[in-house]
């Protein structure tokens, strides 16, 4: 079977910055202490009508422009989100329809954090399987509108954004550019990261709880990652996680024990936690400043709500 490569990226955030100083007049906090627990200096929340599917279309946009390929060419369109309002249709079948495409299969998933990883492998086996010639895969969050902003741990965390990415199926004789996934999750410790009732939901989590799973197991199950893809740790020339707090990032990458120069993405400072879309969204801005070179191995890892995980090494575009 042929296998996949990522061609290009896209990224859309609000205009609107909250920053550390601005929560200090909506809950007791400070800005050291945000900066100390978590890392996140600013994030940017959406405006009131602005939709999931809106961030969705302008990140994939971008992206389509910048792979070069026509809408009719996209035969796959999936949008990782647990934060979209919409049922049917789908955020991706709206953003399909944005976009001028004229019969791909669309649909959303719900991973939460994990999701545009999760999203990334279904697309890549659907182009091994024969099912998609091209795929526009989208991480996309309005976070801002599950947020309680009278809890002081969890309001400081969350922000809006969203990431594209274009996949294609390679050549007979070209090296898949995407590898194999290693995913998972932890079902009796589901309620560790949660969306609180269905019609109105609010984000909780036991933060000491997620800390803890991500510091202790998450490195090991980043290097199974790597194993199936064939790629030494040590061979990366990058890795982005998941964005949730800068003290998972920096533990996770020194457990891993990475080369020196090895590129490690540290948007949630700049872009708090953006959930699913974290990933593309941190990924696409090192590739737009080129801190990454074309085809270098890097990790890219998710985890989260579920408790859920997955990864996968992909070569830079």
């Amino acid at each position: 079977m042929s296998g996949s490569r990522l061609v290009a990226m896209g990224h859309h955030q609000p205009s609107r910055v909250l920053t550390n100083t601005d929560l200090e007049g909506i809950v007791e906090t400070s800005d050291a202490w945000i900066r100390q627990r978590t890392g996140i200096v600013t994030r940017r929340i959406a405006a009131e009508d602005e939709s999931v599917t809106d961030m969705a279309a302008a990140a994939a946009s971008k992206a389509l422009v910048a792979s070069g390929l026509d809408p009719a060419e996209i035969g796959m369109v999936t949008v990782a989100t647990c934060s979209a309002i919409d049922r049917s249709p789908s955020v991706a079948a709206q953003v399909a329809a944005r976009l001028g495409m004229p019969s791909p299969v669309c649909f959303d998933l719900n991973n939460a954090c994990a999701g545009f990883c999760t999203a990334l492998a279904c697309a890549d086996h659907a182009i091994r399987a024969g099912a998609a010639r091209n795929a526009l895969v989208i991480g996309a969050e309005k976070m801002s509108d599950l947020v309680d902003w009278s809890d002081r741990s969890t309001c400081i965390l969350l922000g809006d954004g969203a990431g594209a990415a274009v996949i294609s199926r390679t050549g007979q004789t070209e090296a898949a550019g995407i590898g194999a996934v290693a995913w998972g999750s932890d079902p009796a410790r589901g309620d560790a990261v949660r969306l609180m009732d269905a019609w109105h939901p609010r984000f909780a989590q036991e933060g000491q709880t997620v800390f803890r799973w991500a510091t202790s197991e998450l490195p090991a199950l980043a290097r199974e990652a790597c194993d199936r893809a064939g790629v030494a740790v040590e061979d990366l020339a990058g890795v982005v996680t998941h964005q949730a707090n800068l003290r998972i990032i920096e533990s996770l990458v020194r457990q891993l024990g990475l080369r020196d120069d090895a590129v490690i993405a540290r948007d949630v400072i700049e872009s708090g936690n953006t959930s699913s879309a974290s990933v593309p969204l941190a990924l696409s801005k090192l590739v737009e400043r080129r801190e990454l070179p074309s085809g270098a191995p890097v990790l890219l890892f998710a985890f989260g709500g579920g408790l859920s995980w997955a990864g996968q090494v992909i070569r830079c575009p």
